[in-house]
């Protein structure tokens, strides 16, 4: 309850606005070599409810959200548009939560895959969406958490 609007903005302009006006500039250099691909970051916190993510969070949705309408308005440009989300991974963006000790700790504990994500796991999933493997995968959000998303 204590978002301010400059804040909400901020946040909706570096993780929605941003993929949008970045994607119509890659989809006219696309276009011109025959398609591409676009893959962006989201965070399990656009599922879930995570604390002190309320803009994050929400932005991250709309981010989801935005894949698939992208996917679906530039598949016809040969253009394919995924994204992945990755649970709590220790980023220079998790220094700026108060709980960041907290978050890493309880998702080391909690995460069936016995670790957290480390930014290579990101990296693996982005390079195979964008192989000719994943070609027929379209529009959606692979999510690299190590399972924790799948526990209550």
């Amino acid at each position: 309850m204590e978002l301010e609007e400059n804040h909400w903005d901020w946040t909706m302009n570096i993780n929605t606005k941003a993929l949008l006006f970045t994607a119509q500039e890659a989809a006219k250099r696309m276009e011109k070599v025959g398609g591409g691909k676009i893959v962006s970051l989201s965070s399990i916190g656009s599922i879930r409810v995570l604390e002190n993510y309320t803009t994050v969070g929400v932005s991250k949705a709309a981010l989801e959200a935005l894949t698939r309408y992208l996917s679906v308005e530039l598949a016809s440009k040969n253009i394919v548009v995924n994204a992945v989300s990755g649970g709590a991974v220790d980023t220079d963006a998790l220094k700026h939560f108060p709980n960041r000790e907290e978050i890493l700790e309880e998702a080391a504990r909690r995460t069936p895959a016995g670790r957290i994500v480390q930014p290579i796991d990101l990296a693996q999933a982005v390079l195979f969406l964008i192989s000719e493997e994943a070609s027929m995968i379209r529009g959606q959000t692979i999510i690299v958490d190590g399972g924790i998303s799948l526990l209550v």
